[in-house]
């Protein structure tokens, strides 16, 4: 397993660790939007930096979702790509419930992250899903999950567009789940403001999910 240091900073420096002694009380899984270089990305180191504001002392780990991220949604090799991201997300947060099980896990993503988070939620490999999609993750580990922060997420229209199955949140996520969508962005909902998309740092939204999330835990 990789946990991220207890106290680390948004950069999401990791190192290994498999003790009890040094499980983080709160962890932030995050998944970075497309074309973002590796680690939480423009999105999720704010929200990161405002969670670590509201806790008090517990220690916060970060957890970057390791996938490539891609912005070439046509490419063949596109889909494969983006289940990378499903299974390494899901595998990290089974491996940290196993191995810490007090740890309360924050999971979220920005744009492609945002689906690539809220498909691990689904309840079933989503119908027409490609070959090779991980299982949902196993029931039990909702309850080591303390909130879903998604930002951006494509709609359904936009997935369509690019013929990816519809995104479900599992029944167990919903209650602890918020979804945002800043006005005018076109990806996850119907605006046509290139710039709505990419407002998320500074929009006030990552305060807006990290009082979601910090209520939560």
């Amino acid at each position: 397993m990789t946990v991220a240091v207890a106290g680390a900073s948004s950069s999401g420096a990791t190192t290994p660790s498999a003790r009890a002694d040094s499980c983080p009380d709160v962890e932030v899984v995050f998944a970075r939007g497309s074309g973002e270089a590796p680690g939480l990305g423009s999105v999720g180191g704010p929200f990161v930096d405002a969670l670590r504001s509201q806790i008090g002392s517990r220690s916060l780990a970060v957890y970057p979702v390791n996938y490539p991220a891609s912005t070439d949604f046509a490419s063949s090799d596109f889909p494969a790509m983006f289940i990378e991201g499903i299974r390494d997300a899901s595998a990290h947060i089974e491996s940290v419930a196993a191995n810490c099980p007090n740890t309360r896990e924050v999971i979220g993503g920005y744009s492609q992250g945002a689906a690539v988070v809220g498909y691990a939620t689904s309840p079933a490999i989503p119908q027409g899903a490609p070959p090779g999609v991980p299982p949902p993750l196993p029931p039990q580990i909702a309850n080591h999950i303390a909130a879903v922060t998604l930002f951006g997420t494509p709609s359904g229209q936009f997935l369509d567009k690019y013929h990816a199955p519809a995104l479900v949140i599992g029944p167990q996520y919903q209650a602890k789940t918020l979804e945002l969508c800043a006005s005018g962005d076109g990806i996850c909902g119907n605006g046509g403001d290139p710039a709505a998309h990419v407002s998320y740092p500074i929009n006030g939204m990552t305060g807006q999910a990290a009082d979601f999330a910090s209520s939560h835990l």
